[in-house]
């Protein structure tokens, strides 16, 4: 009984009622949407990272992550490779063969980090393949050995596909030799930071320039089905490769997972922070509904209806209140974040921006549901103490002086 009539109470003032549901509702459906564009632009940051760059795990041998010199290479790497693929959960490994050189056109040099890679292994671990906007990704031979290079990179040396390169390192006997290369393609991430330095030839190549046992490697790359298995198959290869140095993408970009603890912490702050706003707009409207209806509580107190039931009713219309504007503006946000998830939002107007910080202009919001569940649980202890004082207001009402109010 108590239920209904606190229901119907909250529609005696229809327009007022209307006001404050679609104000919680407008103010929810914002934040829930900004936060999923943010966390879909911290998702994609770490999808892209662990796709394009780093993988999931690395294997190096301890001395190189000091100094990055090919000789301190991982021996028998395509051996170690077959049986780290054996390992459930692994989805592929390769090898590569890296170093920094100097990268010269006739116009312009520049230093790089050169990848030496199998195609055909790199393939299924990364996903540079997929971001070619120019020319082809090692599928053509030719006598001069192929590079692949960033669009970023092809700018800064006023090289095309076509150009040829020159680079000058150092071989494993640290002398000076110098290797020319045929741009085969221009790739673009959406990493300009990652695009600039790196650029790709086959570890085949770069091993005879550099006299390198190509039954060797610098680094093995292992990307996993799943991201959440990362701690689990790192501990395995680790047990299995006790000499090696083993990371996890988490080791090499801790702020990867940093921003995702953040961005879920500011989540919360930023629910509250609405909550805390959305609660004086409802203590101030229950007031207002509690002084119109002075006689009305007066009379309801005076043929017997306890302080207790009195206090339940008003608690009931501010919850009611609260709730329906929480659940609709939850209902557009959901509505809203599952349309543009499919599709993305476009922001090509500041992608150069975006890309100098490691995002993609293209975003896919995402919100978990721990977000959802976690506002339902905050939007009811809102609505309960925001109750209290207005509920304590009614109760102080005396019967007798009540009825006789001027309303």
């Amino acid at each position: 009984m108590i239920f209904s009539v606190a229901w119907r109470n909250i529609w005696r003032s229809k327009l007022r009622s209307l006001v404050v549901i679609t104000a919680i509702s407008l103010g929810l459906y914002g934040i829930l949407f900004i936060l999923a564009l943010s966390n879909g632009m911290v998702e994609q940051k770490i999808d892209a990272s662990i796709s394009n760059e780093i993988s999931h795990i690395q294997l190096h041998q301890p001395k190189f992550i000091q100094d990055n010199l090919p000789e301190h290479s991982i021996s028998g790497s395509r051996t170690k490779i077959d049986e780290i693929q054996q390992i459930e959960g692994v989805k592929a490994a390769c090898d590569r063969l890296k170093m920094t050189a100097m990268a010269s056109t006739a116009a312009k040099g520049a230093g790089v980090i050169l990848n030496g890679i199998d195609p055909e292994q790199e393939k299924k671990v990364t996903r540079i393949h997929e971001c070619l906007i120019e020319g082809s990704y090692f599928e053509k031979k030719s006598k001069t050995p192929s590079i692949l290079i960033s669009r970023k990179l092809a700018t800064s040396l006023k090289a095309k596909s076509g150009s040829k390169i020159v680079l000058t390192l150092q071989n494993i006997d640290n002398e000076i030799v110098y290797g020319l290369c045929r741009v085969i393609g221009i790739y673009k991430t959406a990493n300009s930071n990652f695009d600039e330095p790196n650029v790709f030839v086959t570890k085949k190549d770069l091993a005879e320039l550099i006299n390198f046992d190509q039954h060797k490697a610098t680094e093995i790359a292992v990307l996993l089905d799943h991201a959440d298995l990362t701690n689990e198959i790192k501990s395995v290869i680790k047990t299995e490769y006790p000499d090696l140095s083993v990371m996890s993408w988490k080791d090499m970009q801790p702020m990867l997972l940093s921003m995702r603890a953040l961005m879920e912490q500011y989540s919360y702050i930023m629910l509250v922070v609405i909550l805390i706003a959305m609660a004086f707009g409802i203590v101030n409207t229950m007031l207002m509904a509690i002084l119109e209806r002075t006689r009305e509580i007066g009379m309801l107190m005076a043929v017997g209806m306890n302080r207790q039931r009195v206090f339940i009713m008003i608690m009931l219309e501010t919850i009611f209140l609260s709730v329906t504007g929480a659940f609709i503006g939850m209902v557009l946000a959901y509505t809203t974040i599952s349309l543009t998830s499919q599709h993305g939002l476009n922001f090509a107007s500041v992608a150069e921006g975006f890309e100098a910080y490691g995002y993609s202009a293209l975003v896919y919001p995402i919100l978990y549901t721990r977000i959802y569940v976690g506002l339902t649980i905050l939007v009811f202890i809102t609505a309960i103490l925001s109750s209290i004082y207005p509920a304590r207001k009614a109760l102080k009402f005396k019967p007798a002086e009540a009825i006789r109010a001027d309303t």
